[in-house]
């Protein structure tokens, strides 16, 4: 019998004898639930990274729950294997072309046919070098089933002896004894025989249709929602109301539904162009059950103002002339399409003219580049918006499959926007291309495809070549649209993609908006990214859903572009300004695997390391980023907004606006919109509050200070105790202390407390009062009163909505020395000596820094080969010139100390590093390192053991080298499997010393 590996025995024994007992809980068994975090979709992915084979037997298949996987498969370096079946008919002839795609990834799909039995099995099998884990359950490879759906699956690990892994196997036999490998040829003849299941019945009496009625409309969660604010805004007496809608929401059908409520008696529904009045009418009739004669037009020669609903083009009615035809109060309701678009002048004479007893505005965008407020057209009344994101997660919308991928590269330069067009259409390119289309694209589905690209010249080229190739042994059929075509000709082509005559259409800026193709599955962008409202614009083109359409396609070739960090601006809704924010979003999407409902977002890993060094590169809270944002917030609100209304509508990060001039009120002096300066103590003390306590990691300095400045008198340490359990924070006694040091200054160094001036508190042993120059301030400065609440109000909701308050550290926030300083309740602030790492005994603590990525300029002496042995265990130095017998290094190794271990990438990152968890630390080994001038220095080395695993997918960002090349490396072996092979190497490599440690 072989060795049982340790932490297998330990996980083993928390998992199912004792979980008190200490474990790295890596190879515990767990039950997967789709409950927050805790997906299938997430466990699939935590075991694709550490196995090297798997096999996957599964009763049905969905070609989404394919695509959302497709980028980790293309990643895996393994072998895999599929077994799946026709039972039901579940399993569509596209579902099987999907899966005949993998092939090329090195995985062999299986078709059980003994028609004799049902198949209906669902589990996940993984080898690793030393264990094989398994994930049994309910969930079968659908997004539904891996995201979504409660599903109850067992995620247990065994070793190869293991009678389970024996029965496992003998399963997976007899399954394959009658299963057929997966082929073109065996697909085509399912395809002829094929009888798709039929539609279960949904009858309620909700949408009971009965014969010769026609299909009630009735609005989903969130359009109910907004019906309810808007009544409210109406109630009121406010007249007007504006509705921010994303793309596909279905803002046509609110606006008929709120029509249905307010029952007007004439309604005026104007539109931007002819083409949209049609749709626009077909969704009115069928909400609110509209005869013939109760719809009229307004549009070239048609003038039929004698209907109930009149639906005009701002062309044919905006004129002077036509409007001064109509009497001013002809209709009751007004609604405008597209409002965005509301400060041209022809709308303005619409809106100006008439005085309807309410107007409604909708749109998918209202900011814009220009200086008109369309906000303020609508005074500022806004009961709802539904923006993308929640949309997705709402299902309101198609999910949606990206890949951002590598772009193509001639010679070592990436093709771009200025690049000449003879490398825009190079038959490499075109051949990159096509291989990423067959490589990504749908497969079963037939495509309608939107291609965006930078140049018109471009469009028609790339057009012309690519109908020359064939894809998946298709002949392409494209078409290139621009804007110097017609209405009418971009109409036909419309109609040819709908109809599934043409593959894709290529354009420019001709499909950002006001087009309506709901049929759009697939959209390629071919050009850099220049803003992150066009990108979404773009994307929105494709999410509307549509009979037969389970999901969209969205391929975006991502070449070195230095403004590549609105990618994931755009994809996330991130406008926080706040790079630590971006990067975040980044590391989830991968550890997660899913965003925004059933959504999922992958970058090759080329393309992922060009965005996080774009991250990097850029200055995303440029003064000019900044006032742009402040701009648009009060062009929101009406008024300067203040750092609650940053933190309330989510966007910029009210750190990053109140750290660009030291406070807020001193910024906005600096945007010229406000006359009233603070003095400069007041300055001191707004600054002190925005750049120690804003951030919200703490929350009790807060909480003291919200209590004295709104009562103003004095409160005692019991107060203060009985205020902290109150708010569910901690209240021990060397919080206490630090607390007390912070606003004595004693922890601040000498310049930081020649920067703040003097303490505004007073805290005399059990007394604890403002000071009287600050009572002084806040009785006769309104404005610093003001600023100083909301600097505090807006702390403590960041505070609850970014950190735990019964905790000190969070395991994946990140943190500063000063602020690890800080919250683990040390004398002073001591950053500027703590280097690496620190052993501070009145704390009782030791947090350990380490940069994992080192500059290629950092001196020998302190370039420690730091490493990672598994996403538990840390490879660590301490500093040169220390040996097994140096007294800081006896505390570490003999764990008399409790350790905390922090980590960044590399110094690109700022000064704040991710707090990974406690650790303890094992087999010190004193040794030598290099040092300069080619001299030998002493060194420990030893295992920092965590407490908890890191996340996979922070684990692979830290580890993976910055270098571009090294990315680029890691890509192109990727897709290279030999099916032949017994044995694939697996993700870590390992010295015999690790191996040993660790299996």
């Amino acid at each position: 019998m072989a060795t049982v590996p340790e932490h297998v025995q330990r996980d083993t024994a928390f998992g199912f004898l004792d979980r008190s007992s200490p474990a790295e809980r890596l190879f515990n068994p767990m039950l997967v639930s789709n409950v927050e975090a805790n997906t299938m979709h997430k466990a699939i992915l935590e075991e694709l990274r550490r196995s090297k084979s798997f096999t996957f037997s599964v009763a049905f298949v969905s070609s989404d729950a394919i695509a959302s996987l497709k980028q980790p498969l293309i990643e895996f370096p393994g072998r895999g294997r599929i077994i799946t079946s026709t039972y039901l008919g579940f399993n569509s002839p596209e579902s099987f072309r999907e899966l005949k795609n993998l092939h090329d990834l090195g995985i062999e799909v299986y078709v059980f046919e003994d028609d004799t039995r049902g198949f209906h099995p669902k589990g996940f099998i993984f080898e690793q070098a030393a264990t094989t884990t398994a994930i049994v359950g309910s969930s079968n490879l659908t997004s539904r089933a891996l995201k979504r759906n409660h599903e109850w699956n067992l995620r247990f690990s065994a070793l190869p002896d293991g009678d389970i892994v024996q029965q496992l196997a003998a399963a997976i036999d007899i399954q394959l004894e009658s299963a057929t490998l997966l082929s073109d040829d065996w697909i085509n003849v399912y395809e002829e025989l094929y009888v798709p299941p039929s539609a279960r019945s949904e009858v309620s009496r909700s949408n009971l249709q009965l014969p010769g009625t026609r299909t009630q409309i009735v609005a989903n969660a969130m359009q109910a929602e907004a019906l309810l604010e808007i009544r409210k805004v109406r109630d009121s007496g406010e007249d007007k109301a504006l509705v921010v809608s994303a793309t596909g929401t279905g803002k046509t059908i609110l606006a008929a539904l709120d029509v249905k409520a307010a029952n007007p008696e004439r309604v005026l529904f104007v539109v931007h162009r002819e083409q949209i009045l049609d749709r626009a009418i077909e969704e009115f009739t069928k909400v609110l059950d509209l005869e013939e004669h109760e719809v009229g037009k307004f549009v070239g020669s048609r003038r039929e103002l004698d209907r109930r609903f009149v639906f005009a083009t701002v062309q044919s009615l905006g004129s002077p002339e036509k409007l001064n035809q109509i009497a001013r109060d002809h209709f009751d309701y007004i609604l405008i399409d597209e409002v965005h678009r509301a400060g041209a002048r022809l709308h303005q004479n619409i809106i100006q003219y008439f005085t309807p007893d309410f107007m409604l505005g909708i749109t998918a965008t209202p900011e814009r580049s220009d200086d008109f407020n369309v906000y303020s057209l609508f005074d500022y009344n806004v009961p709802y918006e539904i923006r993308l994101q929640k949309a997705l997660e709402e299902d309101m919308l198609a999910p949606f499959h990206y890949y951002g991928v590598t772009d193509f590269e001639k010679d070592g330069e990436v093709i771009g926007d200025t690049s000449q067009l003879r490398n825009l259409v190079a038959p490499e390119r075109v051949a990159h291309l096509i291989q990423v289309i067959e490589r990504y694209g749908h497969v079963g589905d037939p495509v309608r495809g939107l291609m965006f690209c930078s140049r018109k010249d471009e469009a028609r080229e790339l057009s012309t070549l690519l109908n020359q190739n064939e894809v998946h042994g298709k002949r392409l059929r494209t078409r290139a649209l621009t804007g110097e075509d017609s209405v009418e000709t971009r109409e036909r082509v419309v109609a040819q993609l709908e109809n599934g005559e043409l593959d894709y259409i290529i354009s420019v800026d001709v499909f950002n908006e006001g087009i309506d193709i709901r049929t759009v599955n697939q959209v390629v962008m071919l050009r850099q990214t220049q803003s992150s409202i066009i990108f979404t614009q773009q994307l929105g083109r494709g999410l509307r859903k549509a009979a037969g359409k389970s999901h969209l396609i969205v391929i975006d070739f991502i070449g070195n572009y230095t403004n590549n960090f609105l990618v994931p601006i755009a994809l996330f809704g991130d406008s926080s300004l706040n790079k630590d924010s971006l990067r975040k979003r980044m590391i989830e999407a991968q550890d997660v695997g899913a965003v925004s409902g059933l959504s999922s977002i992958n970058f090759d890993a080329v393309a992922k390391e060009r965005i996080f060094k774009s991250i990097e590169s850029t200055r995303l809270d440029s003064l000019k980023n900044l006032k742009q944002s402040f701009r648009d917030l009060h062009t929101r609100l009406g008024r300067p907004p203040m750092l609650m209304d940053y933190a309330r509508f989510d966007v910029v990060d009210p750190v990053v606006i109140a750290s660009a001039r030291g406070n807020y009120w001193k910024l906005l002096n600096a945007f010229k919109v406000v006359d009233e300066q603070p003095t400069d103590r007041e300055s001191q003390i707004l600054s002190m509050v925005s750049q120690e306590f804003l951030n919200g990691k703490r929350p009790h300095e807060l909480l003291v200070l919200e209590q004295l400045v709104s009562a103003r008198t004095p409160v005692t340490v019991r107060d203060l105790r009985s205020l902290f359990d109150q708010k569910g924070a901690t209240s021990d006694q060397a919080t206490i202390d630090s607390i007390e040091r912070i606003f004595n200054f004693e922890f601040f160094t000498e310049g930081d407390q020649k920067k703040y001036g003097t303490p505004i508190v007073d805290w005399t042993d059990d007394r604890i009062t403002l000071t009287s120059e600050f009572l002084d301030l806040l009785e006769h400065s309104p404005s610093f009163l003001a600023h100083l609440n909301d600097a505090i109000e807006t702390g403590l909701f960041l505070s609850r909505h970014r950190y735990r308050w019964d905790e000190r550290l969070e395991a994946g926030k990140k943190y500063s020395r000063k602020d690890v300083c800080r919250l683990l309740n040390w004398q002073s602030d001591q950053k500027g000596t703590m280097y690496g790492y620190k052993v501070d005994v009145y704390s009782n603590s030791c947090p350990i820094f380490v940069t994992y990525h080192k500059d290629d300029d950092v001196s020998a002496s302190t370039s420690y080969e730091d490493s990672f042995v598994s996403e538990n265990t840390l490879r660590w130095f301490t500093r040169s010139k220390r040996t097994l017998q140096s007294k800081e290094v006896r505390s570490i190794v003999n764990n008399e100390i409790p350790l905390y271990l922090f980590a960044k990438k590399d110094d690109a990152e700022g000064t704040d590093f991710y707090y990974l968890g406690q650790a303890t630390s094992s087999d010190p080994v004193q040794t030598k390192m290099p040092g300069e001038n080619g001299k030998s220095l002493d060194v420990v080395t030893m295992d920092l053991n965590l407490e908890y695993p890191i996340d996979a997918a922070l684990y692979d960002y830290l580890t993976t080298g910055p270098a571009i090349e090294e990315a680029k490396s890691r890509s192109s072996k990727a897709p290279s499997i030999d099916l032949s092979h017994e044995e694939t190497p697996i993700r870590l490599e390992y010295n015999d010393d690790q191996k040993d440690k660790l299996f």
